[in-house]
């Protein structure tokens, strides 16, 4: 019995140290104020963009995408310079969880960079990737977008 106990004793111990072992990448998504706050921090890449099943990633390569703090997107190749507007917002004002955040962006344009115009959902973020979501109402597809840090 004691022996018994006492492994379940460590199990537990063990358990809680693994849980309190947490990846410094990882920026919580319930915090508005993180996930901003790491946005904002250094410039972005689209690695992956899915619009209606179709890969439109080579759309935007060579973009530099660079969140600033006013609420400003700016996506630069060197030669094109497009700027935009991005927030996160919180999509459920019934309650006061934020877990359902939103990744805002529009771009007041008629060119590639209008299909990224969204309210996106967080699929994962961490402090060098940035995974959205967007189911369609029309027809449930679902586009995806995904940012990482240079």
């Amino acid at each position: 019995m004691y022996k018994s106990n006492f492994i379940i004793g460590v199990f537990v111990l063990l358990i809680g140290f693994i849980s309190c072992n947490q990846d410094d990448d990882n920026v919580p998504i319930n915090d508005i104020n993180k996930v901003q706050s790491n946005v904002e921090n250094g410039v972005w890449q689209i690695t992956k963009f899915i619009d209606s099943g179709t890969d439109e990633t080579n759309h935007f390569t060579g973009y530099n995408f660079k969140f600033n703090s006013s609420g400003v997107l700016n996506a630069s190749d060197g030669s094109n310079n497009y700027d935009g507007n991005w927030s996160i917002t919180n999509s459920n004002s019934n309650d006061d969880s934020q877990d359902d955040l939103e990744f805002n962006i529009n771009f007041n344009l008629t060119n590639d960079f209008e299909d990224l115009n969204d309210d996106w959902d967080f699929i994962s973020q961490t402090s060098t990737k940035i995974e959205l979501i967007d189911i369609s109402g029309g027809n449930g597809g679902a586009d995806y977008l995904t940012f990482e840090k240079m």
